[in-house]
């Protein structure tokens, strides 16, 4: 249900702006192309490296700088100052492979950021509210028995997913935005992330972090809940929103930069 209101919330809005073969593309104007060019050439490159920074080499081998991208188009750290985007990388841009403790940073930013209080605040309610765990019970004693739990299954879930088993298979858990191509053709490659990731080597491989991050996550969480959400069944649910969760919201940051330009006429 939670998957559903917040797909029926973020999809109408993508949709109002995103047209096939023009979205996030990025061009410069003729009459200014050799500018740019003379102007590239007599600045130093920029060889800081950070997440989200777009003066270095794409993937396909060609520069991409502030001409190619513009700001607002890039990824912000913040969704509407609140909802936490650490993970997300400029179009274009390739920074380093993460060290352990930059994973392990972003994990507890992501755990442990004030909104991630606020968040599982919400579905908390939610979840008391529809009574998804009826032996849980009900009032504020119950909330905070849907809280608590709510809150070990975020962070558990962040550590294994962005830290640990990362740091194991040597794969890199930021997203990297597209940025440009038609709406499904970029829909399709951001829902995908959670199969597919790259490689401490740029590779591309099968997103073992994700998919048993999400697993393992979901099995540690049967120590804690009510003896009947510890099926095979339960749990295979809570599995599929995880990942369904984490796929939305990845489809969500590829397209914000478009939203809060083309939508909302603001800055990412």
């Amino acid at each position: 249900m939670r998957f559903l209101l917040g797909f029926a919330f973020i999809f109408p809005a993508v949709c109002a702006f995103a047209q096939p073969g023009d979205a996030g593309s990025a061009r410069v104007p003729p009459e200014s192309a050799q500018l740019a060019d003379d102007s590239a050439e007599s600045q130093p490159p920029d060889q800081s490296g950070a997440s989200g920074a777009p003066n270095v080499p794409s993937q396909s081998g060609a520069r991409s700088g502030p001409a190619a991208i513009p700001a607002s188009q890039q990824q912000p750290k913040r969704i509407l100052g609140v909802m936490p985007n650490y993970r997300a990388v400029t179009a274009g841009a390739i920074p380093p492979p993460p060290t352990a403790k930059e994973a392990f940073k972003i994990a507890t930013q992501n755990s442990f950021d004030y909104s991630s209080f606020i968040f599982v605040g919400i579905t908390s309610a939610m979840s008391e509210w529809s009574n998804a765990h009826p032996q849980l019970g009900e009032g504020m004693a119950g909330y905070g028995r849907y809280y608590w739990r709510g809150f070990i299954d975020k962070t558990d879930g962040n550590y294994l997913v962005i830290f640990a088993l990362p740091t194991v298979f040597h794969e890199d858990e930021r997203y990297y935005a597209k940025g440009e191509g038609g709406f499904w053709r970029r829909a399709i490659y951001s829902a995908s992330r959670v199969l597919i990731t790259p490689n401490y080597h740029g590779h591309n491989t099968f997103n073992a972090a994700e998919v048993l991050g999400r697993g393992i996550s979901q099995g540690v969480s049967a120590a804690y809940y009510p003896s009947q959400d510890r099926t095979a069944g339960s749990l295979a649910v809570k599995y599929g929103y995880a990942m369904g969760r984490d796929a939305l919201t990845n489809v969500f940051r590829e397209f914000w930069p478009d939203i809060a330009t083309h939508v909302l006429h603001r800055h990412p």
